[in-house]
């Protein structure tokens, strides 16, 4: 699964529309990364981009704005709102999927060095990618702004953590972090009151509301022995929220910014601002996501209110975002499209018709035709894909089986089990195709010159790996599925222990299938170190499917017999 990332650099120049779409011209020209989101104010005098795409090409694209931002942008020249102290003022990566904060941060780090050794802009890390505690907190970076900037680096003690301690009277200096996503959530309210709405927003907010003598409403503000207002922390955590109200629409809202939704969800702001609406006589009748979200969002809420009603989790992905969707009102003030709000899908490769978009006689047309591919790499992932499936199916039907009321948790888990190894086996339906097309190009390559031979078996060698790697991948996936096939035969719904055994007659024919692709593959691959261990390997998992079968097949007809 590819790992996405998010990079929201913000450039000191927010007025000229010529010098930010240089900028913006040179993140276009890394392919892989797009870009999302461009938000010039001229006020502050700032634009905010986002992009998004692979690491490796998202810090690329980043590293060629921050060198074109270096080139176009004058800070001795630069005023406004907001507080800076570069021409690149922040520039911070977002984990969104498959990935996690420590690599993430370590694609920063790459990013600052680079950014210091090449350009020679000093630069700061932080939030997640602080070197130095203090240095977490953007404010304390940029302390001092960039008027202060050539004094602050003459003081050792702010050394910049990567690039020298120079003052660039043009460029100044950078902030490169790693940081949580943030997600802007407004929750609707059947009021039109501010008031009412910001009460609920304090209720939840991180920061609460100001502690009050007597009355809580017109009190004399709580002072501590500094003189700073004392709060009252809201309910919670890494959430700011404010309410408002939104003419467009003729209701009151309550926005929040969720700054770190692995500790507060969506879902759990969503429920928190319900509670706190209906305590103050309100209802909430929908919300909005404000941009984009990753997908996990959106599936995380759908399982949580699947949780909630006893009902399984092991569904598609499509299901859950609907789920997600409806439990949380997010298409009430107008239509969810979540091709448009999902970052994940919005970055989806338009590459054409993939097979598993096909309808299954098209498909099964396709497999018939004179094209070599799809071929039996191919179809053993999908009879994988459907032998696990029926698994699933037995697990979701067990799961709501009437008087099954108290075991719907224990079939949840398998469901959400046969869902995960089912979308991986639906992806190496294509991925196989893909492989074997890898080859077909290598073949292709040019062999002219004794370079050109020497280029063209090595990507023979390579896309040959490749090819044995992705059927030996089905192997294990489709072995796995046994295990679930062969729970739902043994306490699955009697009524659909039949299915459990189709589906393990096709996850054992899955493994044996794809045992041969691996096979006619690794005769042409010259690392027979590889090929010996892939292939012992191979062996032992067709013989324990072949048993497993054997035994799902025993435990299916004992049943169907007795």
């Amino acid at each position: 699964m590819k790992q996405i990332i998010e990079c929201v650099p913000n450039f000191s120049e927010g007025r000229d529309m010529a010098v930010i779409q240089q900028i913006t011209d040179q993140i276009k020209t890394v392919e892989g990364v797009r870009l999302l989101d461009v938000d010039p104010g001229a006020a502050t005098n700032r634009t905010v981009v986002t992009i998004a795409g692979e690491p490796e090409q998202v810090i690329e694209a980043a590293f060629r704005a921050v060198k074109k931002a270096m080139e176009v942008i004058d800070m001795s020249k630069h005023s406004g709102a907001h507080p800076r102290f570069g021409a690149t003022d922040v520039c911070p990566l977002v984990p969104i999927a498959n990935i996690t904060m420590e690599e993430t941060v370590k694609y920063a780090h790459r990013l600052g060095e680079r950014i210091g050794k090449e350009l020679g802009i000093p630069v700061y890390c932080y939030e997640e990618a602080a070197r130095i505690p203090e240095r977490r907190n953007l404010a304390y970076c940029r302390s001092g702004e960039y008027e202060g900037l050539s004094q602050k680096l003459s003081d050792p003690s702010s050394k910049p953590d990567f690039g020298p301690a120079q003052f660039l009277p043009k460029t100044g200096a950078i902030a490169v972090g790693a940081r949580d996503f943030l997600v802007a959530y407004n929750v609707n309210l059947n009021t039109t009151s501010t008031r009412r709405a910001n009460a609920v927003a304090f209720d939840i907010r991180e920061k609460g509301r100001p502690m009050r003598e007597g009355n809580p409403v017109t009190g004399k503000i709580v002072k501590d022995e500094k003189g700073n207002p004392v709060n009252i922390p809201g309910s919670l955590k890494a959430c700011k929220a404010i309410g408002w109200y939104i003419e467009e629409y003729g209701i009151a809202q309550v926005s929040i910014n969720l700054t770190n939704i692995s500790i507060t969800p969506v879902h759990v702001a969503f429920e928190e601002a319900c509670k706190k609406a209906q305590e103050r006589g309100m209802r909430v009748t929908g919300s909005e996501i404000v941009g984009l979200a990753p997908l996990k969002v959106f599936t995380d809420a759908g399982k949580y209110f699947l949780k909630k009603q006893n009902r399984s989790v092991g569904v598609s992905e499509a299901e859950l975002i609907k789920i997600a969707v409806k439990s949380m009102g997010l298409d009430d003030l107008k239509q969810f499209n979540p091709e448009e709000k999902i970052i994940e899908y919005v970055l989806q490769e338009k590459s054409g018709r993939l097979l598993m978009d096909m309808t299954c006689s098209a498909f099964a047309d396709e497999t018939a035709s004179e094209s070599p591919a799809p071929g039996g790499g191919s179809i053993s992932a999908y009879m994988g894909a459907l032998g696990v499936s029926l698994g699933t199916m037995v697990a979701n039907l067990s799961s709501h089986k009437p008087g099954w009321d108290d075991r719907w948790e224990e079939f949840s888990d398998w469901a959400e089990k046969g869902q995960a190894l089912k979308d991986e086996l639906i992806r190496l339906v294509d991925e196989d195709t893909n492989a074997f097309n890898r080859i077909m190009d290598a073949f292709g390559l040019p062999k002219g010159s004794e370079q050109e031979k020497s280029a063209r078996t090595e990507a023979i060698q390579e896309a040959t790996r490749y090819a044995i790697e992705i059927p030996f991948r089905v192997m294990k996936k489709s072995f796995e599925t046994m295990e679930i096939l062969k729970a739902m035969a043994e306490t699955g719904n009697p009524n659909s222990v039949s299915d459990a055994g189709v589906g393990a007659l096709a996850a054992r024919s899955a493994v044996m299938g794809a045992f041969l692709n691996v096979k006619i593959n690794a005769a042409g691959l010259n690392d027979k170190a590889f090929v010996a261990s892939v292939i012992a390997e191979g062996t032992e998992i067709e013989r324990n499917a072949k048993l497993m079968e054997e035994q799902i097949l025993e435990i299916v007809n004992q049943k169907i017999n007795a």
